[in-house]
């Protein structure tokens, strides 16, 4: 449950809870996957932190929410509001260019993003572009896994019910184009993760899952390609 919350640089925010089901694990998908789509030149709206107060539940009518904002209280991630967009649907309009469709489907591979679906395809139109937000979905083997880079090679059949497929264009080009913008991002963008979010595995587990994904050949931009071939 995000909420719209004014920040004390006056910027309004969709606000990400640390105390919300996945807990810091989806703040941590939130980043990693959102500053990876920004390495790769797509649209993201700024990713920020915000020190919630718990206190600020002591206003709030409804419990649920109270004890969200309890449960909260310290770091979580906003993203920068972007007033005025409209959610992306297949079905208005004309669709994305093709380029475009096949690097946003081959990054959700990438990230395994489960969340790009036609029922819930976290794209927005704002500003006659297409924007991607609502990342806390991906890297969703992070819930389960023993092993980290043990886990870097899994199939993806999720990739089949992207909300893109059937207008994406080569992913293999695609794939191409955005490897070589990644690799050199990744240590970067993992950085910008608290230590602690990454537990009970290290922050090196990650990057080395990450970097096992990326190394040649990615096996997940031959199952997209082939996902989309398909559709």
């Amino acid at each position: 449950m995000p909420g719209l919350v004014e920040a004390d640089d006056d910027g309004l925010y969709v606000l990400k809870f640390r105390g919300a089901g996945q807990g810091a694990k989806a703040l941590l998908a939130e980043i990693v996957a959102g500053e990876l789509a920004r390495a790769a030149g797509l649209p993201v709206p700024e990713i920020v932190f915000v020190e919630l107060d718990p206190e600020l539940g002591r206003a709030e009518p409804d419990p649920e929410i109270q004890d969200l904002i309890a449960a909260s209280g310290g770091l979580n991630v906003g993203l920068d509001f972007l007033p005025g967009s409209l959610t992306f649907n297949p079905a208005a309009g004309p669709p994305p260019d093709p380029s475009l469709a096949a690097e946003i489907v081959w990054l959700d591979a990438m990230c395994t993003n489960v969340d790009r679906s036609p029922q819930n395809p976290n794209l927005l139109l704002w500003h006659h572009r297409l924007w991607l937000i609502d990342h806390g979905a991906a890297l969703y083997l992070q819930h389960a896994w023993e092993d980290p880079p043990a886990e870097a090679q899994r199939a993806f059949p999720a990739i089949r019910n992207h909300v893109l497929l059937r207008c994406a264009g080569d992913v293999a080009e695609a794939d191409e184009r955005l490897a070589p913008r990644l690799a050199p991002a990744l240590d970067e963008v993992l950085e910008r993760v608290p230590d602690d979010w990454f537990a009970p595995h290290a922050r090196s587990a990650y990057a080395e899952y990450l970097r096992r994904r990326l190394a040649p050949p990615r096996g997940f931009a031959a199952e997209a390609e082939e996902a989309r071939r398909a559709a």
